[in-house]
């Protein structure tokens, strides 16, 4: 049941590069729609809010829509959405786009999660979810640089429909090997939607939301501003923040596709070792960033600790929704972009303070901080298995 999960990856992948890809658009965007950066930035937070709205929302909205229809349609949405943004002269429209594209996005990955889970045995969910987010991690590696180049060479409006071409095979995957039903069925024999986000009262499932959304926090308040540490910091060319992001990004890969294959059966100890591992990692960061050759190092090492963690957090948040099949993935969704649209809030406040642009590698290794203070008294959290037992 591995290559259907492989063809929701690659929906992911285009979405993973959509979400991301902005960062090297703004100054040409800006420029072509007579907006400032600043303007031009908030294409980025109404994705981010859009992303968080989302999920809840389009994920209540397709509960009893059959699985293959709802992944089809905000396939489909979503490369719409790309199209019109990539002929648009106007920056209201394209404002508009990236909000609907977020929408789907949510939705899609909302379903995609609950999907996933849905199409392996019940103690292999973390390996399900890890072949789900090497879509977005892939993104970090090829996605994103290739759309930067894209658009140098071409403009902003290539990348645009280059996203919007990637979803063609991403849908006709969708189509032909997701199977029908299943949703319609979860909605009529499961719980009532009621039921289903009354469990967002349990405090199990609230703190591996929050514990995800923390990391996730601490991942985007760095990556987002990697570029002038690369630049200023460690005083390498401008060509060299792509090879940092690809590192981030080849680390990340390598970190969720190991813990896959841990989160299920030993999530305890992905926290216990790769929690203070983290930690150590972003304060050594910001200590050694004037060193290139630390610098690459502990980007790959804290790509792949970073989504090692938080990809075995969101797998606990599937866990402790097992009990909402059709809004667990929602609830995942929402707690990674929750920190995604958080983190990077966060770690901008330091950019104008002594700690100048080291500022946000010291925010993640305090938000990592915060979150190992939650865990440690909660330790069976995130560790607890599809039928209630107790993991280590």
């Amino acid at each position: 049941m591995f290559f259907p999960l492989y063809l929701l990856a690659l929906a992911v992948f285009a979405m993973g590069t959509s979400e991301f890809m902005l960062a090297g658009l703004l100054p040409d965007i800006a420029a072509d729609l007579d907006v400032t950066v600043g303007t031009a930035g908030t294409l980025t937070t109404a994705f981010a809010t859009g992303m968080v709205v989302g999920a809840p929302l389009m994920a209540g909205l397709a509960r009893r829509w059959p699985r293959r229809t709802s992944l089809l349609g905000f396939v489909l949405l979503f490369l719409a959405a790309h199209a019109v943004g990539a002929v648009t002269a106007s920056f209201t429209v394209l404002l508009v786009t990236r909000v609907v594209s977020a929408l789907a996005n949510a939705g899609f990955l909302a379903v995609a999660l609950t999907t996933a889970a849905s199409l392996v045995p019940p103690d292999r969910k973390g390996r399900a979810l890890a072949v789900l987010l090497s879509g977005t991690t892939v993104a970090t590696i090829a996605g994103v640089p290739g759309g930067s180049v894209l658009g140098t060479l071409f403009g902003w409006r290539a990348t645009f429909w280059a996203v919007a071409v990637l979803c063609l095979p991403a849908a006709i995957g969708v189509l032909t090997a997701i199977p029908a039903g299943r949703a319609q069925e979860d909605a009529a024999a499961g719980p009532a939607l009621r039921s289903e986000l009354a469990l967002l009262k349990g405090p199990r499932l609230l703190r591996a939301m929050l514990l995800g959304a923390l990391v996730n926090a601490a991942t985007f308040a760095s990556f987002t501003f990697l570029a002038p540490v690369v630049t200023d910091t460690a005083g390498l060319g401008e060509l060299w923040v792509s090879v940092v992001l690809v590192l981030f990004g080849a680390g990340s890969f390598a970190g969720v596709t190991v813990a896959g294959r841990l989160s299920d059966r030993r999530p305890g100890a992905v926290v216990a070792v790769g929690g203070p591992l983290l930690l150590t990692g972003w304060f050594a960061l910001a200590l050694l960033a004037d060193r290139p050759v630390a610098l690459l190092a502990l980007v790959f090492l804290q790509g792949a600790l970073s989504f090692a963690l938080g990809g075995t957090l969101i797998t606990r948040v599937l866990y402790e929704a097992a009990k909402a099949p059709t809004m667990a993935g929602s609830y995942a969704t929402a707690a990674l972009n929750v920190g995604a649209a958080a983190g990077p809030l966060v770690a901008a406040t330091t950019l104008g303070t002594g700690a100048g642009d080291l500022g946000p590698l010291w925010v993640s290794g305090l938000l990592i901080a915060v979150a190992l203070l939650v865990a440690f008294p909660l330790r069976t959290v995130t560790a607890v298995g599809p039928d209630g037992e107790v993991l280590r």
